[in-house]
């Protein structure tokens, strides 16, 4: 593997000799114009019975990571919410489910405007790609496309799943709604294309999986929210302890099998690169989880489960852009690194007092600049251009994921909030989502009840 392993082709019926590109593009397929001139017809290809059941596996463990998203939150919040809370994470299923056939896809990989945006008519309710394939392994093999749009469609639902976190407890659903959507459209298919799908960074920054498009965005968009909607009623005054660690514990145990799937997926092929990509994943994870153990056991004089599943989501994201180009020492560094990072913003919050419920900024956002970064340091090969250009390059990634983020979802904030409402009312809240939202309980544990 060189630092630019992954070959990334935007799908065509017919494609020439194909152009290496970065390695943080694994996780789709950009075939560039330019690549287009030898002409080789897709058809003529073998198709790669292995690499397709291996991604329609990947697809499904993807999918499996939401629920465990349901799961990991909704044992976080307090018992009157919990059904709420989860409810986020299965209505991105729903509205981004159908959002992304109807024109998502179109959007993150269609022909490229101005390096910013994609589209293409004819995969509009993916109307034009029924019988077409997809090149991979630098166009020696060929799947289905109807397979890599279907995973890449997953990632598109869990990242406005994620920024529900940072303001849990106090949002109205129908506000949500109309905010993920707009969201989806406006910030996550746009970094999609930039980075993945042939944009003005598809070729530079590095990001396998997503710690660009998906976690520092997210993260920075749950900041920004956490800012704008301001603190849960009572917060800090009022205790808010978690209703189910137990849940939490067996969400966080479903992410990280899923995250095999995001991860080992993202090379869209099934092979050394995915074994490397998978190997990362585990190594990462199991690091960032021991890290956190043994900061609590120094500074508290003890561990926590919620500490620990903290550190293996640190450790997760952190390898997300990284698992496709860094070695197993890499692998503990960035876990590690990102656990320290991760609990120190946390501590930070604290200190400063804002409500970001969940610490979706202090896990995702921070971790994901953290591996983002710091892959540039642990390249398995040295690139030609340098570690300087290419830690360059991850800073462009960064700081345009940023600066996308926080403006396009302040704008959403705003118009959300001035039109069908975001923010619960304070005696709703008070109630709790469940009652005042569902009229629904998530327990009926009581006798009588």
């Amino acid at each position: 593997m060189t630092s630019q392993p992954s070959a990334r082709h935007r799908p065509r019926r017919r494609l020439g000799a194909l152009l290496p590109l970065s390695a943080g593009a694994a996780a789709c397929l950009a075939l560039l114009p330019s690549a287009l001139a030898g002409g080789t017809d897709v058809m003529s290809l073998p198709e790669d019975t292995g690499a397709t059941a291996w991604m329609l596996t990947a697809t499904a463990l993807v999918l499996l990571m939401v629920p465990g998203l349901a799961m990991f939150y909704g044992g976080l919040v307090r018992a009157k919410n919990v059904l709420g809370t989860m409810m986020h994470s299965f209505v991105a299923m729903a509205v981004i489910g159908v959002l992304w056939p109807v024109c998502g896809y179109a959007l993150s990989f269609g022909t490229s405007h101005g390096g910013w945006i994609g589209w293409d008519s004819a995969k509009l309710l993916l109307g034009g790609i029924d019988d077409t394939w997809v090149p991979i392994l630098k166009g020696t093999r060929r799947i289905p496309e109807y397979v890599f749009a279907m995973f890449q469609g997953k990632f598109a639902i869990i990242t406005p799943a994620l920024i529900a976190g940072a303001f849990a407890e106090r949002v109205k659903l129908s506000g949500y709604v109309v905010f993920i959507t707009l969201w989806s459209l406006l910030i996550y298919c746009p970094l999609a294309h930039i980075v993945w799908g042939g944009g003005f960074l598809t070729g530079e920054a590095i990001d396998l999986a997503g710690g660009t498009v998906i976690h520092i965005s997210a993260g920075v968009a749950g900041l920004v929210a956490a800012l704008f909607l301001g603190a849960r009623q009572g917060h800090p005054r009022i205790a808010m302890h978690p209703n189910n660690l137990v849940m939490t514990m067996m969400g966080a145990g479903l992410l990280w099998v899923g995250w095999f799937g995001f991860n080992a997926g993202s090379q869209v092929s099934s092979g050394l690169a995915t074994a490397q990509a998978l190997t990362m994943t585990q190594i990462a994870a199991a690091a960032g989880a021991l890290g956190w153990v043994l900061i609590e056991a120094v500074v508290h004089r003890k561990s926590t489960a919620l500490g620990l599943v903290s550190g293996i989501l640190a450790g997760l994201v952190a390898i997300t852009p990284a698992a496709g180009d860094v070695r197993p020492l890499g692998a503990i560094a960035l876990g590690l690194i990102a656990s320290l990072c991760c609990y120190l913003a946390i501590q930070l919050k604290n200190r400063l007092g804002y409500d970001d419920t969940l610490d979706v900024f202090g896990i995702h956002g921070v971790a994901g600049i953290i591996g983002a970064l710091g892959l540039s340091f642990f390249l398995r090969s040295t690139p030609a251009h340098g570690v300087a250009t290419q830690l360059w390059y991850q800073t462009k990634g960064v700081l345009v994921s940023i600066t996308v983020s926080v403006v396009v979802t302040l704008v959403l904030l705003v118009l959300v909030q001035k039109t069908i409402g975001l923010r619960m009312d304070a005696g709703d809240e008070m109630a709790g989502m469940d009652q005042s939202l569902h009229g629904e309980r998530g327990y009926d544990l009581g006798a009588g009840s």
